[in-house]
């Protein structure tokens, strides 16, 4: 609280951040932050969705640093070491060995509790419509956020079945509406572009040279993530159907991720298949809530600078969410037009706030 009077003494200009969903795009957010706070600029209030509540919950926490930290030292395989895989018909992955480490990091924290008020969104399957955590555990608030049908398997709480908010509002600037700031700025890491752009393409030249020589060093491994990911899915489903005795099985399961993990030209698998559909369909709807409600900063981050769970790419991503932060807000500062500031519509009914024994 005293570092907040400090900061209003200070005259310091205040910030509403909206994060949006888009898997291992979302360690842009953490960039976006760094130059913020870089500038300045003091964030009063955080709505996320996906990876974006994961960040925002995490920083809101006083935690950032601890976990920018963690994903920056996690190399290929550390990344495929944190897949756990589940038999459970209604996602690929259980992401508990994540949730063990937000848990280190944040333990027990309630939103209400929080320095900076957040809104985290989730998706009700049952009900079809979004629900919005501003109180309760942020940790469950985080794990059904992150929930992407058919990957991470959902959270039960009551009749409620919960999935990545993303699946309805991958970019939540509804919450932040009545925030009293002096702007709102959101982050779509989940932007159209009319070419496939490459990470290297958007950062500085000299960044742009160490992580190609990042991804030729992971290349030379042979392994290709996504691939991996469904191989051991495959193989997992084979097991739990009782498809051959043992000897059989084990020769099948080396054959299938000897396959998945064959470098060269891209093969789609059924991950490959449910992660980019979701892309597409979250970059369409994140257009449709930007026209309603025009953020006066837009940051944009192409979906094709790398795919959806290539969460070996944090250092990169990060770097690439303060250039781009450190552009836009150039603009902005610079009183040059960005977009933003339209009248807002109402477009849809509001969400259902998260309240406990629903």
């Amino acid at each position: 609280m005293s570092r907040q009077r400090e900061a209003d003494k200070a005259g310091q200009k205040t910030v509403a951040l909206v994060l949006g969903s888009g898997g291992a795009r979302g360690y842009a957010h953490i960039g976006v932050i760094e130059e913020l706070e870089a500038r300045g600029y003091r964030v009063v209030a955080i709505s996320g969705c996906s990876m974006g509540a994961l960040v925002g919950g995490v920083y809101a926490a006083g935690k950032l640093a601890a976990y920018r930290d963690w994903v920056c030292q996690l190399d290929y395989f550390d990344v495929l070491r944190l897949v756990d895989v589940t038999w459970s018909p209604m996602g690929a992955m259980k992401a508990s060995k994540v949730m063990d480490k937000l848990d280190h990091l944040i333990g027990d924290t309630l939103i209400e509790d929080l320095a900076i008020p957040v809104t985290t969104v989730a998706t009700d399957l049952t009900r079809q419509r979004e629900v919005w955590f501003q109180d309760g555990p942020l940790l469950e608030a985080i794990r059904a956020s992150i929930a992407v049908p058919g990957v991470i398997t959902p959270v039960h709480r009551g009749d409620q079945v919960l999935v990545d908010g993303g699946l309805l509002n991958p970019l939540p600037i509804i919450p932040t509406v009545s925030a009293q700031a002096d702007f709102v700025l959101a982050v779509n890491v989940t932007a159209h572009s009319p070419r496939p752009v490459t990470l290297e393409e958007l950062l500085p030249p000299e960044e742009a040279a160490q992580e190609q020589a990042r991804e030729t060093s992971r290349d030379a491994g042979g392994v290709d993530f996504n691939h991996w990911i469904d191989g051991v899915r495959g193989a997992a489903r084979r097991l739990l159907d009782g498809f051959g005795n043992h000897d059989e099985a084990d020769t099948a399961d080396k054959s299938e991720m000897e396959e998945a993990m064959e470098g060269g030209r891209r093969q789609w698998g059924r991950m490959d298949m449910v992660l980019a559909s979701f892309d597409i369909t979250q970059a369409a709807l994140a257009k449709y809530k930007v026209a309603g409600y025009p953020p006066d900063v837009l940051i944009e981050v192409p979906k094709t600078v790398c795919g959806a769970y290539e969460f070996h790419r944090a250092e990169a991503l990060i770097s690439l969410g303060r250039h781009l932060a450190g552009e836009a807000l150039d603009r902005f500062e610079g009183h040059v037009d960005h977009g933003g500031g339209g009248p807002s519509i109402l477009l849809e009914a509001p969400a259902e706030k998260s309240q406990e024994g629903e």
